[in-house]
């Protein structure tokens, strides 16, 4: 709803005429390991490499050797801790100095004082009996914290200690010696914080998970993206690949390790330490339904667009019935009784499934057409998420949108990266769909400020706010589009290979971006059922940017009202709450600041901040100010 800056608008809302139900899971996130969102990210492990498994074995290391240092270091294979993860490091010391190796971690590890960091490796004594050293070292070379292993065995073993850094370090480093002469074999060096995720050992990062978790989202999408596809079919996402112990679980070439010229990242791979069983866990954890999306047999059309026969597809579609049963399955079944063997006998209860990532053309309608037959034939409760290709508009999302609406789709997962203009002039995108047709996922979305794939985007007001609007736009149309979510999630300031994103981090801290507070209000204020909502608007004149929603949350009897103003300019509205006898007083919540390109940063992280505050208008008519760029969400008691 659109109105001219500066000048009074009159704001009507329906409130005792409520319409469409709106999807409690409705404002969600998306999650995939890009912008070192998992390793290095989301996954709380602070060794690289830890395995010795990237194809260059020693990426992430670094071969300490004073000068009276003499020894000898070679990765090998035979006789392997794990067949699955084979190659260790052998150190060979002639004891005249400690000789050995350091980890980077990811952009440096992070660690701070007054908490305790788990170590493991796994070692093999080859000869003599030379203890091992294990050393943090801060940024600057000081020594953070030392401990001693020793009296190793001829067989493989794991041994462990805790370090407790008398500093905080963002930059540190891990570093393991052989302190006398002999020759030690090396395995999964580890260094986990002891403070995880609901302190799970070897969990996930704390600070990350919390930031999630504020966002109250109503549904949690992983793994990816174009992980999921791969760029060839040999490296897509295999969900069976990642549960079981972490030993066994293979490492996999991240996709976003070669995907930009501009941004590459050699050391992006996927140890898959966070796995399918630990995404349900999360969303168990935040309370958000678990969407996992599967590859359906083919690699990313923007790489090499690899097929997998039609006729061969049957283990494609297998894995995406098994995972039904990982996830809901009882304990009597197969991969019911796996699930409980990790630990959790109760099923997840996933109800959303999605068939591919962001395909497009007549081969991906023939093998969707496939996974639908077969996945609806056995399980008719799990509702299949399909794609319309990357552009909200194009040849290829018209043709989607034909075919799957002949097959009767569910819901399909439409995309959008555009500037902020875009979602300022499609707030009324979806007015005129089909009613009747399958609903509509907005399952990937954020407003660029310079031009998609720009290393120049940044997270600022102006965008969050073009979301804001657009999301007004979503919330009206709420029986036709029934789940949304911005992406990307997380990025490392040090190693991001995509901007803008919602959440940015370093290796200890986390930022919270306009976008994130946009996306956190409506999550927390999303209400039951829409109230049909008018903003008065000038006969002459260039539409701009000024919008409104409402919603009624049938709990509280609230009635929730979203506003936006996108310009330049104050404007004082007139607000008027039809069908309401008497106001009960509530809260008015505004995020704005004084300029459009406002950001927030690590070392500046409130500079565009929401602030709530008690609003008692004397009845359902008042007026109500909003700042220049600014979104207003005003939450009312009211009586009929």
């Amino acid at each position: 709803m659109l109105a001219m800056p500066g000048r009074a608008a009159t704001i009507t809302v329906k409130a005792d005429q409520p319409g469409a139900a709106i999807n409690p899971a409705m404002w969600g996130a998306f999650f995939e390991d890009i912008n070192f969102g998992a390793d290095g990210g989301l996954y709380a492990e602070l060794v690289k490499n830890r395995g010795f498994e990237f194809p260059e074995p020693l990426m992430g290391w670094t071969k300490l050797s004073p000068s009276l240092a003499k020894g000898e270091l070679a990765v090998r294979d035979d006789a392997p801790f794990n067949p699955n993860n084979p190659h260790y490091l052998r150190l060979k010391s002639e004891g005249t100095a400690p000789f050995g190796v350091s980890n980077e971690g990811f952009r440096g590890i992070g660690v701070r004082k007054g908490e305790a960091y788990d170590f493991s490796v796994r070692l093999r004594a080859i000869a003599g009996a030379s203890d091992l050293k294990v050393q943090l070292y801060g940024g600057d070379g000081a020594v953070l914290d030392t401990v001693d292993l020793k009296d190793f065995s001829g067989a493989w073993k794991k041994y462990t200690a805790t370090l407790h850094p008398n500093d905080t370090d963002a930059h540190a480093r891990l570093a393991v010696t052989l302190s006398g002469k002999g020759t030690l074999d090396v395995d999964f060096v580890s260094l986990f914080p002891e403070h995880t995720w609901k302190n799970r050992p070897k969990g996930l990062r704390a600070d990350m998970v919390q930031a999630l978790a504020d966002l109250h989202p109503g549904f949690l999408r992983f793994p990816g993206g174009c992980i999921v596809e791969g760029s060839v079919l040999d490296r897509r996402y295999q969900w069976k690949k990642t549960i079981g112990p972490i030993e066994d679980r293979p490492l996999l070439v991240n996709r976003w390790n070669y995907e930009f010229l501009h941004r590459p990242t050699p050391d992006y791979y996927q140890s898959f330490g966070l796995g399918f069983f630990e995404y349900f866990q999360l969303c168990e954890d935040i309370d958000a339904q678990p969407l996992p999306i599967l590859n359906c047999g083919m690699a990313c059309q923007f790489n090499s667009g690899e097929l997998c026969p039609l006729d061969e597809l049957g283990s494609y579609i297998q894995d995406a019935l098994d995972l039904i049963e990982f996830a809901n399955g009882s304990i009597d079944t197969a991969w019911g009784a796996k699930r409980a063997a990790l630990g959790h006998p109760a099923p997840f209860g996933m109800k959303l499934l999605g068939v591919g990532n962001e395909q497009w053309g007549q081969q991906y309608i023939d093998r969707y057409e496939k996974f639908a037959q077969a996945i609806k034939s056995r399980h008719p409760e799990i509702q299949l998420i399909s794609a319309a290709g990357p552009d909200p508009a194009d040849a290829r999302f018209h043709f989607a949108w034909d075919k799957l609406r002949a097959l009767h789709a569910d819901i399909i997962d439409e995309h959008c990266y555009a500037l902020p203009d875009w979602f300022f002039s499609n707030t009324h995108r979806y007015d005129g769909y089909d009613r009747n047709g399958p609903k509509v996922f907005m399952g990937e979305y954020a407003a660029q400020s310079v031009g998609v794939v720009s290393v120049k985007n940044r997270n600022d007001l102006e965008c969050a706010l073009a979301e804001a609007a657009y999301m007004t736009g979503l919330e009206r149309n709420a029986d036709v589009v029934r789940m949304a979510s911005y992406a990307p999630l997380f990025a490392n300031t040090d190693a991001w290979q995509w901007t803008p994103d919602l959440i940015w981090t370093d290796s200890l801290r986390t930022v919270r971006t306009p976008s994130y507070h946009v996306q956190r209000l409506f999550a927390q204020n999303h209400g039951d059922r829409v109230l049909p909502t008018t903003m008065s608007r000038l006969p002459t004149g260039e539409a701009v940017r000024r919008y409104a929603s409402g919603v009624l949350d049938a709990t509280s009897g609230e009635v929730i009202l979203k506003l936006v103003n996108g310009t330049a300019s104050a404007a004082t509205d007139t607000v008027e709450l039809t069908g309401i006898r008497q106001i009960k007083g509530g809260t008015m919540t505004v995020l704005h600041a004084d300029s459009p390109s406002a950001v927030n940063t690590l070392d500046r992280p409130e500079e565009v901040e929401p602030g709530t505050t008690a609003f008692s208008p004397a009845g359902p008519k008042f007026e109500v100010t909003l700042p220049a760029n600014s979104f207003t969400v005003i939450r009312l008691g009211a009586a009929q």
